[in-house]
């Protein structure tokens, strides 16, 4: 109160005043309206001065290889000569429409701009776009041998390949995080960091081998650890939980992810390469099933705390289609390496396990040959659809055994070829065929690998992943608004990647933010 009486032109001040932009309000005097409406600077004078500085602006930026056009001025109005117009013939004289397409050249990925780099760098955390599948959720899951959707590879169906991919390497990860296990007492519960939070872990799987290591590989090495252990954890089974998802997808998904080769007794399981007959196959039709020794022994053999790996996921299986009875429901086995093997194995046994069960995918990552024409006719004719994404430079995907009879699987069973290819089946313990569609990427379209890269990069789940991620077409070249990070492919494969990307990484890791993943959690 003291201050209002002190300065009485403030109190004036806060007076209400009329407002011309209201008819309503009337103003008190005459006065206070004219002052209103005349303020000190009108619009109308400032223009002229608005206009020549823009002016000066404008001739300062100009290059000076680009000359002004003037001959607009030549058919202009009485007007022509005003600042206004002459702000606006140096805009038009500026030619952006030519400059445009130079300066957006310049952000495309190339080895000598490091733009694109950067970017991939400098990303965070986020998830691409999920686009709703809807009603063709069957489709992307193989009800049509994937026709159409992989030469140019379809959108949607690339994220999916790269999700179940991403759900494989959790499955390294949870390993390798804790890979012994007692041989006194029954495993716990694993815990397994999904980067697809919308599925939830319900069963651990464990494979066996049937084989152990001499005596003296202890005295020799006695350090080795989880390396000779018999059981091992080798994936999971786990189901979609959320309602978003769920409706995203069109169903809700059980997936079982495997992992590769990781210990000794692994290894050896690998090179027993003899084919032997599935138990139960005998289809004088079809010809005998015969799969790799090593394989069927690790999905069949029982450890000594835990089940094996065919009781465990055919149980949990049974008891996950008994829960959510009702539901639109879908199996889908991802793996790589031996787990690519073995999931042709689950999935074998999955498509059987019921009377009623839900359509069974399978997506492997670098997988071996598993078995042979026989094998491959009884996948087909218990309807499991198998998509195999293999690298060219990738020799795992050419073992084991020979191919006699690979790609031959046709319905006229009365030709000579065909007569001769079955005898030659049946009598060949190492006449191997592959079965399914699919889907070939090469090392060379990544303008980030070295064309020379070695056997390891080339089998690598992360190289693939990279290159499934950058793959448009068998005639394209590496696609450029790819979104997968480059980061953990530099931890991982680092001398596999050019010399002009490793420096450029290396300076940018110590001042970008990367997350702890070293990838992004949904690449496109």
């Amino acid at each position: 109160m003291q201050s209002l009486q002190i300065n009485p032109a403030v109190r004036a001040s806060f007076r209400c005043q009329a407002s011309p932009l209201n008819p309503l309000t009337k103003p008190s005097s005459a006065t206070a309206s004219t002052q209103f409406l005349k303020p000190n600077n009108t619009p109308n004078d400032l223009t002229p001065l608005h206009l020549s500085n823009l002016e000066k602006l404008l001739q300062k930026q100009i290059p000076e290889p680009i000359q002004l056009d003037t001959r607009p001025l030549l058919h202009k109005n009485s007007n022509n000569g005003s600042t206004e117009n002459k702000g606006r013939i140096l805009l038009e004289s500026l030619n952006l429409a030519r400059l445009w397409p130079e300066m957006k050249a310049g952000e495309e990925m190339s080895p000598r701009h490091m733009n694109r780099l950067q970017r991939l760098l400098s990303k965070t955390e986020e998830y691409s776009p999920r686009n709703n599948l809807g009603s063709r959720w069957r489709e992307y899951h193989g009800s049509k041998d994937w026709a159409g959707l992989l030469d140019p590879l379809d959108e949607n169906l690339r994220r999916e390949v790269v999700r179940y991919g991403e759900l494989v390497q959790a499955a390294y990860h949870s390993f390798h995080s804790n890979p012994a296990m007692s041989t006194e007492e029954a495993p716990a519960p694993r815990y397994v960091a999904l980067p697809d939070r919308s599925y939830k872990v319900t069963k651990s799987l464990y494979a066996t081998s049937s084989v152990g290591l001499p005596k003296w590989v202890d005295d020799v090495a006695p350090d080795l650890g989880w390396m000779t252990q018999r059981s091992s954890w080798i994936g999971y089974v786990a189901v979609c939980d959320d309602k978003r998802e769920i409706q995203r997808m069109g169903r809700r998904d059980i997936v079982i992810a495997l992992r590769g080769t990781s210990t000794c007794l692994e290894w050896a399981e690998n090179l027993r390469a003899q084919l032997v007959q599935m138990p139960g196959s005998d289809d004088s039709v079809q010809g005998d099933s015969k799969v790799e020794c090593g394989f069927l022994s690790l999905y069949k053999t029982r450890g000594a705390h835990v089940p094996s790996m065919a009781e465990s996921v055919a149980e949990e299986v049974k008891r996950l289609m008994e829960l959510y009875k009702g539901e639109t429901l879908s199996i889908t086995v991802t793996g790589h390496s031996l787990g690519a093997a073995l999931a042709l194995l689950v999935a074998d046994e999955l498509s059987t396990c019921a009377s009623e069960v839900p359509p069974v995918a399978v997506f492997s990552f670098g997988g071996p040959r598993v078995g042979n024409r026989g094998f491959a006719n009884r996948i087909n004719k218990n309807n499991v659809k198998v998509l195999r994404i293999v690298n060219n430079q990738d020799v795992i995907t050419r073992v084991p055994g020979i191919f006699i009879g690979e790609g031959t699987n046709k319905k006229e069973t009365n030709t000579t070829v065909t007569k001769v290819l079955n005898v030659l089946d049946n009598n060949n313990p190492l006449a191997y065929s592959h079965v399914g569609t699919e889907l070939r990427v090469d090392t060379k379209m990544s303008p980030y690998l070295k064309p020379n890269a070695d056997v390891a990069c080339c089998h690598d789940l992360e190289a693939y992943l990279h290159l499934v991620d950058g793959f448009l077409a068998s005639n394209c070249p590496f696609r450029a608004n790819a979104k997968r990070s480059l980061v953990k492919l530099m931890n991982e494969q680092g001398p596999n990647v050019k010399k002009l990307y490793t420096n450029k990484l290396r300076l940018n890791l110590e001042r970008v933010a990367i997350p702890s993943s070293g990838c992004l959690p949904s690449p496109s």
